[in-house]
């Protein structure tokens, strides 16, 4: 199939282009610039198209340019960015009326669960509207994937417990810590997202989940047993999870405005509320992934390697954000370029010293 990929560039989407590309599809990858895409190791392997999500005109050249499409993974978010929602509803609805007037089949959409609360925060109430521009008279027909937090090194939500556990001596623990949440392994989700884009698979509403029905404080627990570093735990009461939040921000190194809208999230249990994805798409090869296993393997991450070279899908890509991986591989980046740095100016400097060879 000839498949478009917008936010190819981020953790699920450069997984998601080397698995498809790996299942034989051709694969056309979106970005504001394409010249940032040439830093993925499937930059070669692709069809690069310039488009702006924001803007119709853009949206409508891009599918042109494209070509004819047979389905759009759409996994664009502006989380953290001012006036987010807005705009991430607007940007669905821009490329489903361009989908729809190129006559793209089908749109994928990776969001989240979205709890029957009242009132949700602004991340999760953008998750749906998102779904909701997505949906336009006479489009494509949408697949929606619902997923909570997705374990993985690199990953935003876990590179947030990560810092929060190496840094924090005490783990505070507030009430709403214990929220129940179903995670999935960032194996099984590129697992699903590659199914999605088969006829086989009937549009529709699927929540995506791992095997293990847990709680947030459940990860934490399983990477600090994971890293053998013992912590105090304390109980809290009195903070928010907005509190928490912009707490949080100022701590790690994750985009403070980033770790403020997920934190924010946590007062919400996120729970599969079906499981009928499961009786459509067969599972990955082992089965699916145990949380324990999904943690343990992120720790266990070696250095950065070309994303579609990756042993394992949760370890850590060189793609992956500069602050992902922890405060031990930033020192050794920092460390990295330093030395390499120098080493590449002295090199030219002896160059430029040494006489030409005749």
């Amino acid at each position: 199939m000839r498949l478009l990929i917008t936010g190819a560039t981020g953790y699920v989407g450069s997984r998601l282009v080397c698995a498809l590309l790996r299942q034989g599809h051709e694969v056309v990858v979106t970005s504001r610039d394409t010249r940032k895409l040439d830093r993925f190791g499937w930059s070669s392997d692709v069809i690069k198209v310039a488009m702006d999500a924001d803007d119709p005109i853009s949206v409508k050249k891009a599918m042109s340019a494209a070509g004819q499409v047979d389905a759009i993974y759409y996994l664009v978010h502006a989380i953290g960015q001012a006036d987010f929602a807005n705009g991430d509803r607007d940007a669905a609805r821009n490329v489903a009326e361009a989908a729809r007037d190129a006559g793209v089949g089908r749109i994928i959409y990776l969001g989240g669960f979205v709890p029957g609360d009242d009132k949700l925060s602004s991340h999760l109430q953008s998750r749906a509207d998102v779904a909701e521009g997505l949906v336009v008279e006479d489009g494509p027909e949408l697949v929606w994937l619902r997923a909570a937090v997705i374990i993985g090194a690199g990953s935003t939500s876990f590179e947030i417990i990560r810092y929060m556990a190496d840094r924090l001596p005490v783990i505070p623990e507030p009430g709403w810590i214990t929220n129940e949440m179903d995670p999935i392994s960032i194996r099984d989700a590129i697992h699903y997202l590659v199914a999605a884009c088969e006829s086989s698979l009937p549009p529709g509403e699927y929540d995506v989940s791992g095997p293990d029905h847990a709680r947030y404080i459940s990860i934490l627990h399983e990477y600090i047993s994971a890293v053998r570093f013992p912590r105090l735990r304390l109980p809290v009461f009195g903070v928010s999870t907005r509190l928490a939040g912009r707490l949080g921000g100022m701590f790690v190194p994750v985009p403070a405005s980033l770790t403020e809208e997920l934190v924010t999230s946590l007062n919400h249990s996120m729970t599969a509320s079906e499981h009928s994805i499961r009786e459509l798409v067969p599972p990955p090869e082992g089965g699916l992934t145990p949380m324990r296993d999904a943690v343990r393997a992120s720790v266990e991450s070696p250095y950065p390697r070309s994303v579609c070279d990756l042993h394992d899908l949760h370890h850590l890509a060189d793609t992956d954000p500069a602050w992902a991986g922890g405060d031990w591989l930033r020192v050794k980046r920092r460390v990295g370029g330093t030395i390499g740095g120098t080493l590449r100016v002295s090199a030219r400097i002896a160059g430029a010293l040494l006489p030409a060879r005749t």
